[in-house]
């Protein structure tokens, strides 16, 4: 049976659309500029989730979403009944939204910088602790960087284009060795078809009874010899879900999960034997073997080979097709560029 339970209550933070301040999810109005928080504006996790642990907290957590006055706008608690801004019956007003399952938040870096003082601050505080001036989301290393840190009387500190310009130089050299020895021309050499091979395979398959344990879903149509057992294992998800008061329920939902996992029997083509045949010539032929009722041929396969004499020691080459290979004809001449390290790039008549 599902199964769901509570593990604790996140305070949430809110920015401010008005001075772009963070503020503490249960504070109604801005810190830094006093503006009410606008209904439309969401609460945000925060960069360092820790469980609110004093009962005053876990109590307002639990009270439920708090409504925004009909007439002036300003949040108040769910358990009050008049607007603590203007006296208005909140029956006229509208409870924020709660219950949405809140998106992680990002990876974000463990400081921000004040934007006003270039102060690195924790990036769990809203307001910098040399000056006082809020201070902006602490953002993922995916989105725009904040300013760098910078002091107020002295200077940005610069790159160390030297130490840089090492280290590209150093990655340039390394994919120029590469290249140079394995894929640009370093020496061009005449050679002789000193023998070319082929060797052709052909498989004989027969119908052979093939075992399968435990393979997960169905046993496929056709099995016997059936078995099939159920394994169930307990999956837990981890939600973050918005109050809409500033607080957030984190719960951990379980269920049970079965994965089913059969054994049996197919009857299935399987390679019993493999007739190779090989040569010397331009003329591959491939084995044609005496097949009883229970078997057929597979798919045959070939491989070529052409042997080359040249001033730099013998070269082997590997033709791609049946038609590339019968140009080799023995005796005659042909050009090769070969890499830094003999292999050979291209052969050329």
């Amino acid at each position: 049976m599902p199964s769901r339970r509570t593990l604790g209550y996140v305070q949430l933070e809110w920015t401010c659309p008005n001075c772009n301040s963070r503020n503490p999810g249960p504070v109604k109005t801005c810190q830094n500029c006093g503006a009410a928080q606008p209904e439309n504006v969401q609460f945000e996790q925060p960069a360092e989730q820790k469980f609110v642990t004093d009962q005053a907290s876990i109590k307002a957590a639990e009270a439920g979403a708090d409504i925004h006055c009909g007439f002036c706008g300003t949040r108040n608690p769910a358990t009050a009944s008049v607007c603590s801004q203007c006296g208005a019956d909140l029956k006229e007003g509208k409870a924020r939204q709660s219950g949405q399952v809140m998106a992680p938040a990002p990876v974000a870096p463990k400081v921000v910088t004040c934007t006003n003082c270039g102060t690195e601050n924790p990036a769990t505080t809203t307001i910098c602790s040399k000056c006082g001036a809020p201070l902006p989301r602490a953002l993922a290393p995916s989105a725009p960087v904040q300013a760098p840190k910078a002091a107020p009387a002295t200077m940005p500190k610069k790159p160390n284009w030297l130490l840089l310009g090492g280290i590209g130089a150093a990655l340039a050299a390394c994919c120029l060795a590469v290249l140079f020895l394995f894929v640009f021309p370093a020496a061009t050499v005449h050679a002789t078809v000193a023998d070319v091979q082929w060797q052709t395979s052909v498989p004989v398959e027969a119908q052979q009874e093939v075992r399968h344990n435990n393979e997960q879903g169905s046993a496929p149509s056709g099995a016997y010899d059936v078995s099939c057992h159920t394994e169930t294992k307990q999956v837990c998800e981890q939600k973050t879900i918005d109050q809409g008061n500033g607080y957030s329920q984190v719960v951990e939902e379980c269920h049970d999960q079965d994965t089913q996992y059969c054994s049996y029997t197919m009857t299935e083509w399987q390679t019993v034997n493999t007739y190779t045949m090989d040569g010397h010539d331009l003329s591959p032929v491939y084995a044609d073997p005496s097949l009883t009722s229970d078997q057929r041929a597979g798919s045959p396969s070939e491989s070529y080979t052409v042997y080359f004499d040249t001033d730099k020691g013998p070269k082997t080459y590997s033709p791609g097709n049946l038609g590339e290979f019968q140009q080799f004809q023995p005796g005659s001449q042909w050009t090769l560029k070969l890499n830094s390290v003999g292999g050979i790039l291209s052969v050329e008549p």
